[in-house]
């Protein structure tokens, strides 16, 4: 049997894993058969992942797009060959090498080098992506940027919610009664009042 495996580092929201999904297919892969997450690279347990290599079984195939998106992690990509070899089964990284280890539990030297310094480029790119991102950060900071979300005021306060604080701050509703009636939580609440107490 063929198995995919797709993975995007954040939700379905910023990252759209459909083309992955789509190579996939036009590699042999059917839908049922594609296992897909929104989870870092780096991360070891991965549930989707972890899924994929207690599924397979001997003479069969793991495809993925790219050996980034499979692992991120060198040492997790050595754990994944070896598993390839003991379990005997094909592993295609898409464009660029497929190691086959149905007949057999070796794998030829420059193959497997090929693999570990590629996974090394991975987990570099990933590392420095990481670094670029702090030092924009930092250097935001340095700057006076004002980093995450905009700091709420009262303008940005749900009307309904400004209508009837009159009537919480003068004892006619209750909290519970007046998250129930704006239809908020207790907390989201809270967070108005404090802005709208301190204006």
């Amino acid at each position: 049997m063929i198995f995919g495996y797709c993975r995007c580092s954040t939700n379905e929201t910023k990252q759209d894993v459909n083309r992955q999904r789509r190579e996939l297919q036009g590699m042999g892969v059917t839908p049922d058969k594609i296992f897909m997450e929104y989870e870092s690279g780096t991360k070891v347990n991965r549930p989707e992942l972890i899924k994929l290599l207690n599924t397979v079984q001997t003479g069969d195939t793991i495809v993925t797009t790219e050996i980034s998106r499979i692992t991120r992690s060198t040492k997790q990509l050595c754990d994944i060959i070896e598993l390839v070899k003991q379990k005997h089964l094909k592993l295609i990284i898409k464009d660029s090498i497929t190691i086959n280890c149905t007949n057999s539990d070796s794998i030829d030297p420059m193959t497997t080098a090929f693999l570990q310094i590629a996974g090394v480029f991975s987990e570099l790119e990933r590392n420095m992506i990481v670094d670029r991102v702090r030092s924009g950060m930092s250097n935001a900071r340095a700057k006076g940027v004002r980093l995450g979300r905009p700091a709420l005021t009262v303008d940005k306060i749900p009307a309904k919610v400004v209508a009837l604080f009159d009537r919480y701050r003068n004892n006619q509703l209750t909290k519970t009664e007046y998250a129930k009636l704006c239809d908020i939580s207790r907390p989201t609440l809270d967070k108005y009042i404090s802005i709208m107490t301190d204006k």
